[in-house]
């Protein structure tokens, strides 16, 4: 374009006298000179060379001394384009159908003026709806249903020190909003980093636990203090755990303090909001400000330098804090989580811990590159949380991210090539190394593929300096174009108008009538499409509820046959008893799991439920998977269809409601793969609830022990317990396909009840009390047309113009049709 500006520019200073008008042979010489620069705007150098041609034939030097001008411009043109086609076929993403290209080109703020426009168009209509018939009723919850709230939560794991903190803050471009550096991070606070939509502040709401729960939490801290005074302490890492948190909060005062003592408002009178059991919110006018206030309720100085002695930090009673940013294209619909590794010994934490982490549709791994492949602590945190965030959770990609990309060691001696030359080689190596250590790792694996597994090797140093890498090479654009595509709310806003579209042509359908004497024949069609559909689900889902009894059998059996060795592998870890009769008491103490400060989670719960949970795991992601290209019971939910393209051909004056009952149709399916993913978490969950609920008297009993002999008796205990609930297996088996049964029974009932009350509202309903939205339809049909790219004379019912691909683009582009784009 900017070339184009520039001939036409060049072209209209020319003198007159280059276009002479008063010969036949000025009158052809300007008209080939016209055609020269109409060829020029529009690049078409087979024309072009024509017209060079013609006019080298007719050429006089002393009537067109402009004649080398052309010819310099021709030149330049033809190397543009050949450049531009050059571009074109060296990326072939750019071939995209003329729908997408359209939508592309359409700024984000034009797609939420078009949704805003829509809305107020659909608040305008509910309102003038009456409640006095079925119709009405039913027209004005459609219109209520079809409000959208679109959030991706991403969750970011990583031992304290990885870079956490200054990799969100470069991807996000807010340099001081995370704190990093001089203070410790808090493992046990999650963060979550949003955008400020009601407010151009920065704020932070900060959540903080129960008194009750504090209360608990100090007299479980002093009894384990009490109990092991005598003990060696410097490795212990319950002990050290119970002492950052007394001495963030109390100082030095704790030690000769009870827990009732601690519990004395004097201590939180800088936090009211904790005794009142309401959040704190703090509001100001830049990043730099907002972080000085809330780095004590998330971190702990890592020093104790001058000036804070008396300072406190309030991280151990708080649950949860969100930070909001206003202004960041980053953070529109998607919400970054720093999470700790292993969620938290308080119940209430903990739950929230699980419940983010399965609602995660990416995790982000944040570990130092140095040792990125070999990296324990990163690994296993994977490990732990594979389970939640696969088959129990949401999550389609997982992010293995290595900081630091920039450090290399003795770099002083390299010049700036060699460094550069250097750094690139490492990454590269460090990216290979961990895609290896990845295909190892089987328990990982068994959720998630190599295509759902990617590595970044990012240094938010060099992104923000750029001494020896450019911006590209540092990783971080790569992250932010992910995060923008998460944003992108396009498919959001099309179904949003698109449902409009449905629900004004039901109404304009309604009111013209035009179909009144084919009533009977068009339901009775439908209805038996639908009844067709519904047989269809119903078979599938049958069939996989037979799959799944036949791998829980499966499990029971290997269950009954190896719970016996993994107690005995479990409980007699430390044959001696040594230190592990404290690991024990934690776990029995905690319903069967330890959450140790660092290294491995103990969940002896998942021991006893890991041949149900491996019996199940690969039918279970087959069933229901994260990815959204297949859907889930073998995408038969996504196929269902009233087949209403072959009746719109048949019954051409049902047009209006048959485009309304392919919205509603789009609508419900759209409705139940999300019903689906959040509910195929709890028939996931079954299996370790229900073991958590039968051992849980066992482990109450083996808590109560004390003195000589202890680590014996809850051995023993534990041991017992088990030996006679031997049904627990059998129990935990019938559960989860109870709780199958349940969700596949509702997934057929609001399938059939929504699309029976859909079609009988749509042509066995008078609508004479309706008002006339003739306006608003030709606006939202306007608007769904700028969206999609497609004249709507030219949408299939079925679908969204960027499945659209004419002859024409695809011709031009030189590739086969259907060519992946």
């Amino acid at each position: 374009m900017p070339m184009q500006i520039v001939i036409i520019s060049c072209l209209t200073h020319i003198h007159p006298q280059v276009l002479p008008s008063t010969s036949d042979t000025g009158e052809a010489h300007g008209s080939y000179l016209l055609h020269l620069i109409l060829v020029c705007v529009l690049k078409a150098p087979i024309v072009f060379a024509i017209c060079i041609t013609l006019l080298r034939i007719n050429y006089k030097p002393e009537r067109n001394p402009f004649f080398f001008f052309f010819l310099f411009l021709f030149f330049v043109v033809f190397i543009q384009s050949g450049k531009r086609k050059s571009d074109v076929q060296s990326n072939p993403s750019r071939l995209q159908s003329p729908a997408k290209q359209q939508r592309l080109s359409m700024p984000g703020f034009e797609e939420s003026i078009i949704l805003s426009d829509v809305k107020n168009t659909m608040t305008f209509v509910h309102a003038r709806l009456n409640d006095q018939d079925k119709l009405s009723a039913f027209l004005k919850k459609k219109i209520s249903d079809l409000e959208i709230d679109k959030r991706e939560l991403v969750g970011v794991f990583g031992k304290t020190g990885a870079g956490k903190s200054s990799l969100i803050n470069a991807i996000i471009k807010e340099k001081n909003l995370l704190p990093s550096g001089s203070v410790n991070a808090c493992t046990s606070v999650m963060t979550k980093v949003e955008a400020n939509t009601r407010s151009s502040k920065y704020e932070a709401e900060i959540e903080f636990i129960t008194k009750e729960e504090w209360k608990d939490e100090l007299w479980s801290f002093r009894q384990f203090l009490d109990n092991n005074e005598n003990q060696e302490k410097e490795d212990d890492d319950d002990y050290r755990d119970a002492v950052e948190k007394l001495s963030a909060l109390y100082r030095e005062e704790w030690k000769e303090k009870s827990s009732e003592n601690l519990m004395e408002n004097k201590y939180f009178k800088e936090i009211p909001e904790f005794l009142q059991s309401r959040r704190k919110i703090l509001r100001c006018e830049s990043a730099n400000e907002l972080s000085a206030q809330f780095v004590k309720y998330t971190r702990s100085e890592s020093k104790q330098g001058e000036g804070n002695e008396g300072k406190k930090w309030f991280w151990p009673l708080v649950k949860c804090v969100t930070v909001r940013v206003p202004n960041n294209p980053f953070l529109q619909h998607v919400t970054l989580v720093d999470l700790p590794g292993n969620g938290d010994c308080n119940k209430s934490r903990d739950q929230m811990w699980k419940g983010i982490v399965g609602d995660c549709s990416t995790v982000w791994i944040v570990t130092d590159i140095n040792r990125a492949a070999s990296e324990k602590e990163a690994w296993e945190i994977l490990e732990s949380v594979s389970s939640l965030i696969g088959n129990g959770g949401e999550c389609q990609q997982i992010h293995f991210i290595c900081t630091k990309s920039d450090l290399l060691d003795d770099s002083d001696d390299f010049s700036s090539a060699d460094i550069h030359e250097q750094i690139v080689k490492r990454n590269n190596e460090a990216k290979k190394g961990v895609r290896k250590a990845f295909n190892n790792r089987t328990k990982i694996k068994k959720h998630f593929t190599d295509d759902s597994f990617k590595v970044f090797t990012v240094s938010s140093k060099e992104f923000l300096k750029g001494k020896h890498l450019s911006p590209d090479e540092t990783e971080i654009p790569k992250l932010q174009r992910f995060l923008q595509e998460l944003n992108d709310c396009h498919s959001e806003t099309v179904n949003y108008v698109n449902g409009a579209r449905g629900i004004l042509s039901l109404i304009h359908g309604a009111n013209s009538r035009g179909v009144d004497d084919k009533k009977a024949e068009v339901c009775a069609e439908l209805e038996r499409n639908m009844n067709l559909q519904l047989r269809n689900v119903n078979k599938e889902m049958e069939d996989t509820y037979t799959a799944f009894e036949k791998c829980l059998d499966d499990g029971v059996e290997k269950s009954k046959g190896s719970y016996g060795e993994k107690l005995k592998n479990f409980l007699y870890r430390g044959k001696k008893g040594g230190a592990f009769h404290k690991v024990l008491k934690c776990v029995v103490k905690n319903g069967g799991v330890y959450k140790p400060k660092k290294g491995t989670l103990i969940n002896l719960n998942m021991k006893l439920a890991s041949c149900l949970i491996d019996s199940i795991d690969d039918e279970f992601r087959k069933t229901f998977p994260n990815d959204s290209e297949r859907g889930a019971f073998n995408g038969v939910i996504d196929t269902f269809s009233l087949n209403t393209d072959s009746l719109f051909k048949n019954y051409k004056n049902a047009e209006l409601q048959l485009r309304f009952l392919k919205t509603e149709e789009e609508k419900i399916k759209a409705k139940l793969n999300r019903t689906m993913r959040k509910q195929k978490k709890r028939v996931y969950s079954s299996l370790i609830e229900t073991i958590e609920d039968i051992m849980e008297e066992g482990y109450k009993k083996a808590a109560e022990f004390k003195g000589e002999g202890v680590l014996y008796n809850m051995r023993e205990t534990i041991t017992d317990h088990v030996h006679s609930k031997e049904a627990v297996f059998e129990r935990a088996k019938n559960t989860m396909l109870e709780k199958l049964h349940s969700l596949m029974g509702k997934i057929l009932e609001t399938l059939e009840e929504t699309m029976k009350e859909s079609i009988e509202c749509s042509f066995t309903t008078d609508g004479g009390s309706l008002p006339d939205v003739s306006t608003e339809l030709e606006m939202v049909k306007k608007h769904y047309v700028k969206l999609v790219g497609t004249p709507d004379d030219e949408t299939s019912l079925t679908g969204f113009a960027d499945q659209v691909e004419t002859a024409e683009t695809w011709t031009q582009t030189g590739l086969p049709r259907g060519s992946a784009v």
